[in-house]
């Protein structure tokens, strides 16, 4: 059964793959895309875009960003782009030409900057720019400056003294400001005169100037085949006229002259209607379509790998567009045929004209010499004196017809072959890709799946290198689709059915797949595609059904199934009945051969039914193959069709049944069996055997009167003495006797029947047998009739048919059967009676229908003589006449006009009869006086109300209405008229007052003049917001004019109409508007059904008549919502909720949120996270629910009309403690305390004991606030940094450069500083000197690249007592800078110190202090090592978080005081720098506006307590948020001038107004000037100021100063209080401000609490190897554990710390301390402090000393002890999970680091860090010399005599030599 597990297997792979079927791979852009391509080995995509240029995987992840744009620049400016040009400004760069260039590994990009030059960069990072210039001139200058103008490329060769060139050709149009060559050919190498860029072919024909402003050339698309290049474009005649047409032209690759540029005009179709190319693409067309194109005639000879050009084209008449196809073959040869025709036949094809020279003024005379015949041939790239270029003429052109009969929008192409058939990808305006199969009909099939945004496909539709997905790039976006989606189809129908060529259904698999992946898919029958092939199929069964009694085999005829083999198992299944099956194949049939199920099995008869249907299933390998449905009759049930003739249902079914009159029964047909009685099946005949009654009289029977009736018997030998009754259901279970007569006649009394519900009706009898009471058969059927419905008077009575004898009984006043009457029958009917009017008002000029309605008005027509109505004359209207009943007539006119007229209505029927009505008829004048509204929208619409007199005269019908001629459709008739009026016919609008018009009938016209007026109709302008949830309820404003003249409006959501789906009728979903007023429509966005694909729909705005697409209006998902993570919560406590899909389509404000029956504040909305704040106290219960004990609520969310319990959540509460246990806990520790407090009473003084109740009250209290400041200002710190961290991306976190970044970690922690030369570049050689030390410095380089002389220099250094650690660090930095150009050896070298390192600290048996300190110089080299391998982790994953935490820190810092002269703040996690006084002061909002910059103001918040400079910081830090701290004016450059009034006021720190206080004098702040909220501010730069730190002591000299005054800000120093205040107790007062200062403590936890997310994040970016891990850290940890195993005395606690030195505490600790280090940012005082608490809990989570606290413990180790316990295990994990990873190979290590020295060596100053080796070198020379003399390796390499010569170079040592 080893098949049945490989079954089971790709089952399993099947079913698990199913839902791998996720949404599309994205990307998208910040900017408009303007350029795709790929790199067809790697699959890699380039996106070129505005400012912007990206390198994707292939599946779309960014692999490297870069910012192109935007660049100062201007189109009149020469580059390079100085100051020079005034005119320059920012300006976008938009990416016109992308070419890969794969011999080289180059990516050639050209942008619109700088006249269009282009720069080569690495394509294997993107990033990397290997070369640009903008100082070659004009010859560099490839693309355009003009955005519309189109670039086309194509990579190829040149030769030039038998050497091969890499070039690439360039086609584009003219942009004013260009180089004026139509195509070039571009060099990307410098060789001899040329340089990158240049173009190296001039002097040609094609590149003349003055053709192209008069052409117009827009170029398509580039490529090469067979040696020749190809461009595909479009372009005027060079004429006035302005008609496009569309060429391609051929060159030969290598042509040095373009004397082969040859032009062909393309024509799509024979009008060539389609006349400008928008996109191609070059593919081979397969086997069906190179067949169909040869068959057609119109293409020549095609084969499936020729190469086809596939076209879209659009019109210049039209916006349509369509596709054609052109075969390169049939291209060649017209080519070959127009330059044979000018080389050889004088411009001629068949004697006519057929070429002529573009860009030529002596175009007619190009062509005049006759060459001989074959010089086409030979010169197939021409030569400099043949003619060239040429064009064909119009008549000449290549014509194909477009491939769909459809008109679409195709803005792309792409072609792919698919089991020897073509499929084009065609990209349309509106975002669709359609996909078409080509053959002889190219048919659209389907379309791509993807988002259908509405945004026009670009025209780089791509493939990837497998042709199994397709890149489908919009205006921002591109996707990767699948080009088929079999799997979406489960059946053999539905899968054959699209006629995809990717899809098949495989018969053996039973699913809709490729045939490459249906197994045995190559072999005839299993693999299904369309047309041809249908799917397998029951044709019969043999025999076709089968007696539910029996049990036998069926052959079970399929012909369409596939050939099995003999591992395939065949089963057929018969319901639940399964049994193994035989194939038979005889005379090309194809025969299964099943058992059948025994008869138990078989179900049983349903009713009314004779047999049962059971499903069968034919199983190969228990998938299934085909199904159908058997039937096993049942013969005893065939009685059931007809109860009254039971043997005649029997032998006449379709199961060949024979009846056995003798036993009553119906069974299956046995030829044994005879007879008289048995009565044989009768297929297809009458059934005259059986015994049966027949041919009843009379065939009409009246209700009421018994009428005999008669009829005969067959067939009735066995039952020649049996009596037998009749009956039926009227009877009301009477059977009447039957009276035999002679022979087989039969006779009964009849019977007086009883039935009104119908004029008519058929009833059976039967008849039964009296002994035994069977029936036997009956076909005795009469009709029976009541004279007496629906004949209420005498005209209808006599109107009914003569057969049925109904007479007008004038006795009863009835119509009845006629012998029912007991007098005579009426000669002659009533007069008539008339009952009814309609209408009883008529206007007085006639010529409406009255309908009058009664009885007895005539039998037929013609009985109605005349008719008057009020006196006048009706005209009768035969062909309305409803006998008796109604009759209808015309009015005339009044008779008199002037006074109403009334009467009656009177007709006169043949005989004299008349008739006159009760009812009154009037003749009345309608008047129309008023209509409201009185105007209304030209779309029409409008619901308007006629109001007047007399309106409701005639009847509807009769009344037509018309605004200004156009009609009114009438919805409402009565006292007032309702219409909704057309659409306006006019053109001027607003429309004149228009007349409204009332018809009356056919001549009765009535006016209200001036009545209504036709507005423009509303217009949208805007909606917001343009998203919702499918759940709907989301409120949407329409913002535009005119919406007061709609009645009614309604937003309607309709799916997108999709011609491929087969769904029924698409639902609507209509939502009513809300609120509307003249320019705001206010709607809840209607929701849409479950099961609705959100892309799918389109959103309509209806206005009464009008309908405005809501375009960009997008519905999502609905969000999905994940069980909270905690589901207590305390009264203060915030509540947050995680899910999926939040920000879609919500905000904060709109979303609610309900625990229990209390509404819960949704403070901040993100995509992934809603936080909330809880009910203060616990609500009640939303629902009464039986089970509350638990006391659980329900946490609802709300999002417009969608509702979701998103959990149960209960409050924390005490838990009950049982009595016995209360009472000893209570009494015990109460005694206990009464003693205490006895003694302590005794101990204390009254007054202590209040001091203390006091102090305790104080921390009780604060105590109690701190969890709702902890919520509050975590609160409102995530919705302050929500917007900043929205923005936070790799281009917005100020990174430090990689010259920066290293030279602050390398040397800013030296002694000079800032100062350093390494930092600074400054040193100090004479000029004339310069080239001698610069090779002396490469010759020390070299020196330093042998590793004996490295390893000797630095044990050297090392051995000397005056190289202490900090010039040990240096050194090594340095070292680095210096070997930063091989970092593989530099790493050689640092694990050869490391291991010295080691061996030493193991020896010493100390191994856990190695590493702990930069004590040498192997130590401070890891640590930079450490630095250089991360920078790139920075920059992707751990910067953002650290940039977080310091922003984040920095706020909440600020957001409080912050003494400017004690360094310490109110929010700080630092209990030294906390701020030991309650500081009230308040926020200000100042409108800032910066000096020079425009009229625009900022926004700024700071406290009115700060000082003047504070709020200078605090304004430059919000003004110039976008530039990163070195770009922006220092503090002291800046002045602040407050202009309360018509005065302005200069703000300072000190001035004569600061506030002196004794010998204090207090800065000054906002408070002091009485600086306001929303107050405005100017910010200016001061140019000539002596500013504080203008010289280098003045900041210190003005520190001094402030002093000497005793200078305060906030708060004055404790030990510098004034000493006016009593002495006494002066120790008691130093103690309670020390209490009451501690109390302060608590808001280090409430900071804590506020940044504790972000700390966590950060923590996790860098302690998490689930994620990325740079690659240096794994090959080191990896290291470390070689070499702990090396060691026997190395445990894994000594491993750890290890570990924790190399890296936590080396690096991590270091940049956490200083975020400076990494980002270009201030680090405050204040903010570096808390920084400081933050990075010693981060050294204590990777220690594995556990830190026992006590009271005693400082307050910073407290704050973070609860969370040290699981930072330690995230650090033991992230040590685990290293350990767990694919190793780092030293290869994969080296090529890593070989990467990291190419891409930034060239930015490190080098040559100086090697001028400063050397000084050490020249420092400590003649030790350095002793040792290399005593080195043996050394003196083999004479390093010595290096060291010497360098030495002399440098320093004019002299030397021994």
């Amino acid at each position: 059964m080893e098949w049945a597990w490989q079954l089971a297997l790709v089952a399993l792979a099947t079913a698990c793959a199913a839902p791998c079927h996720a949404k599309n791979k994205e990307f998208p852009s910040d900017t408009l895309i303007n350029n795709v391509v790929t790199d067809p080995r790697s699959g890699r995509l380039y996106v070129g875009a505005v400012n912007r240029l990206y390198q994707l995987s292939a599946d779309l992840q960014v692999e490297s960003r870069t910012e192109t744009g935007p660049k100062r620049d201007n189109k009149q400016c020469t580059p390079p782009v100085t100051d020079a040009c005034e005119e320059a400004v920012d300006t976008d760069n938009h990416n016109k030409l992308l070419l890969v260039q794969e011999a080289t590994d180059v990516l050639v990009v050209c942008g619109s900057v700088f006249r269009g030059i282009c720069s080569l960069r690495n394509l294997s990072a993107a990033e990397q720019l290997l070369y640009f210039s903008d100082s070659k001139g004009e010859k560099s200058y490839v693309a355009t400056a003009e955005e519309g103008v189109s670039v086309v490329g194509v990579t190829s060769y040149f030769t030039k003294e038998t050497k091969n060139f890499t070039v690439f050709l360039v086609g584009k149009g003219y942009g004013s400001h260009d180089s004026t060559k139509l195509i070039s050919t571009r060099i990307l190498q410098d060789y001899g005169d040329w340089v990158v860029f240049d173009s190296i072919i001039e002097a040609s024909a094609v590149q003349a100037n003055p053709f192209v402003l008069r052409y117009l050339h827009d170029f398509r698309f580039a490529f090469k085949d067979g040696g020749f290049v190809y461009f595909l474009f479009s372009r005027t005649l060079g004429v006035q006229d302005t008609k496009n047409f569309t060429f391609v032209s051929r060159m030969c690759e290598d042509d040095q002259g373009y004397y082969s540029y040859t032009e062909l005009q393309l024509n799509c179709s024979s009008t060539n209607k389609y006349n400008k190319a928008q996109a191609a693409y070059v593919a081979t067309p397969g086997e069906v379509l190179a067949r169909n194109m040869t068959e057609s005639g119109r293409y020549g000879s095609v084969s499936a790998s020729d190469k086809v050009l596939f076209v879209t084209f659009t019109s210049d008449e039209d916006p349509s567009r369509q596709p054609c196809m052109y075969p390169l073959v049939s291209i060649n040869e017209r080519l070959v045929r127009i330059i044979k025709a000018c080389y050889s036949d004088e411009g001629n094809i068949n004697e006519k004209s057929a070429v002529y020279s573009p860009y030529s003024s002596k175009s007619e005379e190009l062509c005049k010499n006759k060459n001989p015949n074959n010089m086409a041939i030979n010169n197939r790239c021409g030569a400099e004196y043949l003619p060239s270029p040429l064009a064909s003429k119009a008549e000449f052109a290549l014509t194909a017809e477009p491939l769909l009969a459809r008109e679409g929008h195709m803005t792309a192409v792409a072609v792919a072959v698919e089991n020897g058939h073509a499929v084009a990808f065609l990209g349309t305006a509106n975002g669709e890709v359609l996909k078409v199969h080509l053959s002889g009909h190219a048919e659209v099939y389907g379309q791509a799946q993807g988002d259908v945004t509405g945004e026009k496909v670009n025209k780089n539709l791509l493939f990837d290198p497998r042709l199994q997905h397709l890149y489908v790039t919009t205006e921002k976006k591109i996707t990767k689709v699948p080009v088929q989606a079999c799997h979406l189809k489960t059946d053999c129908e539905s899968c054959v059915s699209m006629k995809d060529p990717y899809c098949g259904w495989c018969v053996l698999e039973g699913k809709c797949t490729k045939k490459t992946e249906c197994r045995r898919g190559g072999e005839e029958k299993i693999w299904l595609w369309s047309p041809n092939q249908q799917c397998v199929q029951i044709e019969s069964f043999q025999p076709p059904n089968l007696s539910c009694k029996e049990t036998r085999q069926v052959d079970i005829n399929i012909p369409a199934l596939p050939a099995l083999n003999s591992l395939d198992q065949l089963q057929c299944e018969f319901g639940s009945f399964i049994s193994e099956a035989v194939m038979v194949i005889a005379d090309s049939q194809v025969r299964v051969t099943c058992s059948l199920p025994d008869p138990v099995e078989i179900p049983p008869t349903p009713d009314q039914q004779d047999y049962v249907s059971v499903p069968v299933t034919v199983l190969v390998n228990n998938i299934k193959v085909t199904s159908g449905q058997y039937h096993f009759y049942n013969c005893a049930a065939t009685v059931r069709k007809n109860p009254n003739s039971p043997c005649i249902a029997c032998v006449t079914s379709e199961w060949g049944c024979q009846w056995n009159a003798q036993d009553y029964s119906c069974s299956d047909k046995d030829d044994a069996a005879g007879g008289k009685h048995i009565i044989k099946p009768q297929q297809g005949m009458i059934a005259n055997l059986c015994p049966q009654f027949e041919s009843l009289e009379p065939p009409l029977i009246p209700v009421g009167f018994q009428v005999p009736i008669s009829f005969q018997g067959r067939n009735l030998d066995i039952y020649t003495e049996h009596s037998f009754s009749i009956g039926t259901e009227l009877m009301k279970d009477t059977e009447a006797a039957v009276t035999r007569e002679q022979g087989s006649k039969f006779k009964f009394t009849g019977y007086e029947f009883s039935f009104d519900k119908q004029q008519e009706v058929n009833i059976s009898f039967h008849i039964k047998e009296r002994e035994t009471l069977r029936k036997i058969d009956s076909t005795l059927t009469v009709v029976l009739y009541n004279c007496s419905v629906g004949r209420e008077d005498c005209s209808l009575c006599q109107h009914a048919d003569a057969a049925y004898r109904c007479v007008w009984c004038s006795a009863t006043r009835r119509c009845v059967y006629r012998e029912r009457c007991p007098g005579p029958e009426a000669a002659q009917c009533p007069p008539p009676q008339i009952t009814d009017i309609v209408p009883r008002f008529g206007p007085p000029n006639g010529q409406i229908s009255v309908t009058i309605k009664g009885s007895n008005m005539g039998i037929k027509r013609e009985d109605v003589k005349k008719i008057t109505v009020a006196g006048v004359e009706c005209v009768h209207q035969a062909d309305r006449y409803s006998v008796s009943t109604s009759v209808v007539c015309e009015i005339g006119p009044a008779s008199r006009m002037d006074v109403p007229m009334r009467g009656a209505v009177e007709v006169e029927l043949e005989g004299g009869r008349k008739g006159t009505s009760q009812v009154i008829f009037t003749y009345r004048d309608p008047k129309p006086l008023a209509v409201v509204p009185s105007r209304g929208p030209a779309g029409g619409g409008t619901l308007i109300t006629v109001q007047g007199e007399n309106l409701d005269t005639g009847t509807r019908d009769d009344v037509s209405v018309a605004v200004g001629g156009v009609p009114c459709e009438i919805v409402a008739f009565g006292e007032q008229i309702t219409c909704r009026t057309g659409r306006f016919r006019g053109t001027k609008v607003p429309s004149e007052l228009l007349p409204v018009t009332v018809l009356y009938g056919k001549n009765t016209t009535k006016e209200v003049g001036a009545a209504f007026q036709y507005l423009e109709d509303p217009k949208v302008t805007n909606f917001l917001p343009k998203d919702s949830f499918l759940c709907g309820g989301r409120r949407i404003m329409v913002v535009g004019s005119g919406f007061d003249l709609t009645q009614r409006a309604s937003l309607k959501v309709v799916p997108l109409a999709n011609e491929f789906s087969h769904s029924a009728s698409p639902v609507e979903f209509v939502q009513e508007a809300l609120s509307k007023n003249e320019t705001v429509l206010q709607f809840l966005s209607p929701t849409a059904g479950a099961g609705v694909d959100p892309q799918a729909l389109r959103t309509f705005l209806h206005l009464d008549n009008e309908k405005v697409e809501l375009k960009n209006f997008v519905y999502h998902p609905d969000p999905s919502f994940n069980k909270l993570d905690k589901n207590v919560i305390t009264e203060t406590g915030v509540i947050i909720v995680t899910g999926r899909g939040f920000a879609k389509a919500m905000t904060a404000k709109e979303a609610q949120a309900f625990v229990g029956d209390a509404s819960c504040p949704v403070n901040i909305l993100q995509d992934d996270k809603l936080i909330l704040d809880a009910p203060q106290s616990q609500p009640g219960s939303r629902r009464q629910r039986r089970d509350t004990a638990d006391n659980m609520l329900e946490l609802v969310v709300k999002f417009g009309h969608g509702e979701w319990t998103v959990d149960s959540v209960s409050y924390a509460r005490k838990d009950d403690i049982p009595l016995a246990t209360i009472i000893p806990s209570v009494i015990i520790p109460m005694l206990l305390f009464i003693a205490v407090s006895v003694y302590c009473y005794r101990r204390k003084s009254q007054q202590a004991e209040r001091e203390y109740g006091k102090v305790k009250n104080q921390l009780a209290n604060l105590e109690e606030s701190v969890r709702d400041r902890c919520k509050k200002e975590f609160t409102d710190l995530m919705i302050e940094m929500e917007d900043h961290t929205s923005e936070l991306s790799e281009a917005r976190i100020p990174f430090l450069d990689y010259k920066t970044y290293t030279d602050r970690n390398f040397f800013l922690p030296s002694k000079d500083g800032a100062n350093d030369a390494m930092i600074t570049g400054k040193i100090q050689i004479p000029e004339a000197r310069k080239a001698i030390v610069a090779q002396a410095l490469n010759q020390f380089s070299n020196l330093l690249n042998s590793k004996t002389f490295l390893i000797n220099f630095i044990r050297t250094l090392e051995s000397r007592p005056d190289f202490n650690a900090r010039s040990r660090g240096y050194f090594a930095s340095l070292l680095t800078v210096a070997l930063h150009g091989k970092l593989e050896y530099y790493t050689d070298i640092m694990r050869t110190l490391l291991l010295e390192l080691m061996d030493e600290h193991v020896q010493n048996k100390n191994p856990k202090l190695m590493l702990r300190r930069s004590e040498t110089v192997v130590e401070r080299m890891l640590c930079n090592w450490m630095s250089i391998c991360i920078y790139q982790f920075l920059r992707d994953t751990a910067g953002e978080p650290l940039y977080k935490l310091f922003r984040a820190l920095k706020h909440q810092v600020e957001k409080g005081p912050v003494d400017a002269m004690l360094k310490k703040a109110k929010y700080t996690l630092n209990d030294t720098g906390l701020l030991g006084d309650d500081v009230e002061y308040s926020v200000l909002t100042l409108q800032v506006l910066v000096h020079g910059e425009g009229p625009d103001v900022t926004p700024v918040k700071v406290l009115n307590c700060d000082t003047i400079t504070q709020v200078k910081e605090k304004i430059i830090d919000q003004v110039y948020r976008n530039l990163p701290y070195s770009q922006r004016p220092v503090v002291e450059s800046v002045a602040l001038e407050w202009r309360p009034g018509s005065t302005g006021q200069i703000l300072s720190d000190m001035d004569l107004t600061s506030q002196q206080e004794g010998r204090w004098k207090r800065l000054n702040t906002l408070a002091h000037y009485n600086v306001r909220d929303n107050a405005t501010l100017v910010l200016s730069r001061v140019l000539h100021t002596r500013s504080f730190h203008q010289h280098q002591d003045s900041y210190e000299e003005k520190n001094a100063l402030l002093e000497e005054d005793n200078t305060y800000h906030l708060v004055r120093p404790a030990d510098e209080m004034d000493y006016g205040k009593s002495k006494r107790g002066s120790m008691k007062d130093k103690a309670m401000t020390k209490a009451i200062t501690e109390i302060y403590l608590t808001r280090l936890l409430s900071v804590k609490g506020t940044l504790q997310q972000f700390v966590d994040d950060f923590f996790r970016s860098v302690l998490c190897s689930s994620t990325v891990v740079p690659p240096a850290v794994k090959y080191f940890f990896d290291f470390l554990d070689e070499q702990a195993e090396r060691h026997d005395n190395v445990d894994e606690e000594t491993l750890h710390i290890w570990k924790t030195n190399s890296l936590p505490l080396r690096f991590w600790v270091t940049i956490l301390r200083n975020p400076h280090y990494v980002f270009d940012v201030h680090v405050t005082e204040v903010v570096d402090a808390s920084l400081h608490v933050i990075s010693q809990t981060f050294m204590d989570a990777c220690t594995k000393t556990e830190h026992k606290l006590s009271r005693e413990s400082p307050s910073n180790k407290l704050l973070y002890a609860r969370e040290i316990s699981t930072y330690k295990k995230m650090v033991d994990d992230y040590y685990k999970g290293i350990r767990q990873m694919v190793p780092v190979s030293d290869q994969d290590m080296n090529t890593h680091l070989a990467e990291v020295s190419r891409q930034h060596t060239d930015k490190l100053n080098t040559q100086l860090a090697l001028h400063q080796l050397y000084q050490y070198a020249s420092k400590y020379y003649d030790v350095i010399i002793q040792s290399l003399d005593e080195d043996p390796a050394a003196q083999n390499k004479q390093l010595t005599l290096r060291l010497q010569q360098i030495a002399a170079a440098l320093e004019n040592k002299v030397t021994d030599l």
